[in-house]
């Protein structure tokens, strides 16, 4: 993949701009970028939020997709019309909830990095994500396909970037940035799939 980058000024950490692309140039929203230090630096990912809640609406979860801190945990709560039946059979979590209308989930505590497929036991088209990270420097991007790492130190780093609809068995797309002044930028198109998100029985997603 071909990754633009431009790092300008003296500071010692420096706030990264990214915009991530299909490659067709359109936007991608909703994809996870993450850094990892390539001297093998890890700090705590304390800026990442410990707790999230995906709602359910209309036969759909709400949001698509969360960010999480190794060890945090996600609430499901039940706004619809309907009893659901939330589950993830993912290498990093299973688990398996009847959520009646109104209620909630007990917390459901992610302490493995990774992404998460959540899905429903009786409507199959429903589905959600939850990624657990364990880099400091992870961040979602917004409907334009951008978004914003502040306070990364100087230094080298593998950036890689997450999509719900990455291609079947594809591993996710990464480049190099090198960081040494105030502020870089990282532009970097991935493959996506085109046409709706599958549901949990029809989907590559459910292997992750």
């Amino acid at each position: 993949m071909l990754a633009f980058v431009c790092v300008h000024g003296t500071a010692i950490a420096a706030t990264v701009d990214i915009a991530i692309t299909d490659t067709n140039g359109k936007p991608a929203a909703n994809a996870i970028v993450s850094l990892a230090a390539e001297n093998g630096a890890t700090p705590a990912p304390a800026n990442i939020p410990n707790e999230a809640t995906i709602d359910q609406r209309n036969q759909m979860f709400v949001p698509l997709v969360v960010t999480i801190r190794k060890g945090g945990h996600v609430v499901f709560a039940n706004n619809d019309a309907t009893m659901h039946q939330v589950y993830s059979f993912s290498p990093i979590k299973q688990f398996e909830y009847e959520i009646r209308q109104g209620e909630k989930s007990p917390p459901v505590v992610f302490d493995k990095p990774g992404v998460a497929a959540i899905g429903c036991n009786i409507h199959d088209n429903m589905v959600a994500f939850v990624y657990v990270a364990d880099s400091p420097w992870t961040v979602t991007t917004d409907e334009q396909g951008h978004a914003r790492i502040a306070n990364v130190p100087a230094g080298a780093y593998r950036a890689s970037v997450w999509h719900p609809r990455l291609a079947p068995g594809r591993a996710p797309p990464t480049a190099e940035l090198q960081v040494s002044g105030d502020s870089a930028k990282l532009s970097l198109p991935v493959p996506l799939l085109g046409g709706a998100m599958p549901g949990m029985k029809h989907s590559h997603s459910q292997d992750y």
